[in-house]
């Protein structure tokens, strides 16, 4: 089992963000396969629509927040085999061209080592923030993800949709690997998990230690997964998943070495990414807690 750990970005850590590299380096010497980020455009102090889609609150820890370009960028150059991943990118707030080149650039710093993760978003202000169409997300990362083919492949390059145009221009620029990087996606709903299984590379499920570890919806949801692909004439052994372990404020090393080891056990879910957001508050908290679950996974 691969198991990843998030940089420093959210909450108190966000304050030694200075640290980022450091912690890079730390948690790949400990074992760690990868490194994460999220995105967080702001937080509201009014959210129409609460965290995740739910309620009318966002939790404070997500108030602070860096930029997670910058933070794979560090990530980037200090270290030279862990996967640098996203879950997620709230892809459909940021203009293609941007996006292609923000993340080409730490594809190349890092040696072909990008893990590109993207999700659609929940907070109405976010994209209000950005002056994109909250209500039409979903057709615009559909627009994205083509838009982005076309940047990554071609050269000069185009694209022209309903909410996204691009003139042709020149291109020369690629990531490491060809045609592009693999592109995961975040999903929850039957509409989203149809996007996984006809255009994604990889799926980015999502569990909660301990209040919510839900192994029997990852276990369903994948299945759906794997029917909606053979349905739309592709192998369901092509999409991965990396499953995103959000630890509670006051979860133990134990507790998430248990969903770890289910995760293992009951599904083909193999690499994992731990964040440490709401239960640690310092980077050398996090940097021993990374230690730690290493540990105890592989001694289970």
């Amino acid at each position: 089992m691969k198991v990843g750990f998030t940089l420093p970005q959210f909450h108190k850590q966000a304050f030694e963000v200075e640290r980022a590299a450091e912690f890079a380096r730390e948690t790949e010497r400990a074992g760690g396969a990868s490194l994460w980020v999220g995105d967080r455009n702001l937080a509201a102090v009014h959210p129409r629509i609460g965290y995740g889609g739910r309620g009318s609150t966002i939790p404070v820890e997500m108030n602070p927040a860096a930029d997670p370009f910058v933070l794979l960028g560090v990530a980037a150059s200090a270290t030279e085999s862990v996967l640098l991943g996203s879950h997620v990118i709230v892809a459909p707030l940021y203009p293609p061209v941007q996006l292609a080149r923000s993340l080409t650039t730490i594809d190349l710093i890092s040696g072909g080592r990008l893990l590109p993760g993207f999700g659609i978003g929940w907070s109405p202000e976010e994209f209000e923030a950005a002056g994109v169409d909250f209500t039409r997300r979903g057709a615009r990362m559909d627009e994205l993800l083509d838009a982005l083919e076309a940047i990554w492949t071609t050269d000069p390059a185009a694209y022209q949709g309903d909410q996204l145009s691009i003139p042709l221009h020149h291109a020369p620029l690629k990531p490491v690997r060809r045609p592009r990087p693999p592109i995961y996606l975040g999903a929850f709903s039957e509409r989203a998990l149809r996007r996984v299984a006809e255009r994604g590379d990889g799926w980015l499920p999502v569990c909660t230690v301990p209040s919510w570890p839900d192994v029997d919806g990852l276990v369903q949801q994948r299945a759906l997964i794997d029917r909606l692909a053979r349905a739309a004439g592709r192998e369901p052994s092509a999409i991965d998943s990396v499953l995103r372990v959000n630890m509670d404020a006051g979860a133990s090393t134990d507790e998430v070495a248990a969903v770890i080891k289910a995760v293992r056990e009951r599904t083909d879910i193999r690499h994992v990414m731990v964040d440490t957001m709401y239960s640690d508050e310092s980077v050398d908290q996090s940097l021993q807690r990374a230690s730690d679950i290493l540990t105890a996974v592989q001694k289970g």
